[in-house]
């Protein structure tokens, strides 16, 4: 433990001294962070986004923000980090979109002395400065609980899980698939499919589950494209009510079907809040502090008794445009 310490502290004290060599290469021009996403065009990123430019303004460095077109491109994410390096940003934010394939440009930004953070999903390498994310074990645990008071105990359901390797979803599909085993063990999962991410393909996924599976009461969609696609399948079969569905992040369309009773329970991150420190964590870096190895960020089950409340309003309804416009 006392190593593992001493090897950190060195590795942020030699990043931030490569830092400050780099600011005075480039003629002591204004510092730079790069902030990659696992994609950009939904609202959870677009939150993380506007979190990231807030904590770049209260310490004037600019965000350069890129990331692949789909959370699926790992291949184009690590271009993009070995870009950034290239192009010599003072550091890096990191979304892995997969946990293995993204470790070698972790690990070469710590080699020349990048100070890196990563945030929402791990990866599989110990070479960053710190890691900001939602607990989403825990996350899981909560959705499941949620799907457990809403069948009363029991039941049959289906599950429509994100990305094979992506260990943010993985995380809380475990929590939520243990936690049901642990605490409602009369609820059954008898059907689960991928859907890469992708909208359509969750939709399709899901009703070829509810087709096989028709006696199913409950759905559990681990992320904001399975809980768009899976909630558009119960309204296309008419099930809306019919099937109890818990969802995962939050968008206009998702807060509508919720409101509508399409979908009963949400676990909402806080993009913001972690698009937010984790900038802060390589603003700390770069300046020779040491800022704590893992940062959790919390998570809320919002539903349609508390979705009017004050503090739900704000968690969905950041104010983008103060920060992206």
């Amino acid at each position: 433990m006392i190593r593992r310490h001493f090897l950190q502290v060195a590795l942020v004290a030699a990043a931030a001294q490569t830092a400050c060599n780099r600011s005075g290469e480039s003629g002591g021009g204004r510092k730079r962070i790069g902030v990659v996403p696992k994609a950009t065009a939904h609202v959870f990123w677009q939150s993380v986004h506007a979190g990231a430019v807030a904590a770049g303004r209260e310490a004037d460095i600019d965000i350069d923000w890129k990331g692949p077109a789909a959370e699926t491109d790992f291949s184009r994410q690590i271009e993009i980090v070995d870009s950034m390096i290239n192009a010599r940003v003072d550091g890096i934010v990191l979304a892995p979109t997969e946990a293995t394939s993204l470790a070698s440009v972790v690990d070469r930004a710590a080699r020349e002395g990048v100070p890196l953070t990563i945030f929402d999903s791990g990866v599989k390498s110990e070479n960053y400065v710190s890691y900001v994310s939602t607990n989403n074990y825990d996350a899981g645990a909560l959705a499941a609980k949620a799907m457990g008071d809403l069948l009363g105990g029991s039941g049959e359901i289906i599950i429509v899980k994100m990305v094979p390797g992506s260990s943010s979803t993985m995380e809380r599909e475990q929590g939520f698939e243990e936690t049901l085993a642990k605490d409602f063990p009369r609820i059954k999962k008898v059907a689960e499919q991928y859907c890469m991410s992708d909208r359509a393909k969750a939709l399709a996924v899901t009703e070829n589950m509810l087709t096989a599976q028709p006696a199913v009461k409950g759905l559990f969609a681990s992320a904001e494209p399975a809980t768009v696609g899976a909630a558009q399948a119960l309204k296309s079969r008419g099930m809306s009510g019919k099937v109890k569905m818990v969802g995962f992040d939050s968008s206009d369309s998702i807060e509508q079907d919720l409101r509508g009773g399409v979908i009963d329970a949400l676990v909402v991150q806080d993009p913001f809040n972690i698009g937010y420190e984790a900038v802060k964590t390589v603003i700390a870096a770069m300046n020779g502090q040491t800022p704590p190895k893992r940062i959790d960020s919390p998570a809320t089950v919002v539903t349609r008794d508390n979705i009017d409340s004050p503090e739900i309003d704000k968690l969905l309804h950041p104010d983008l445009s103060a920060y992206l416009g």
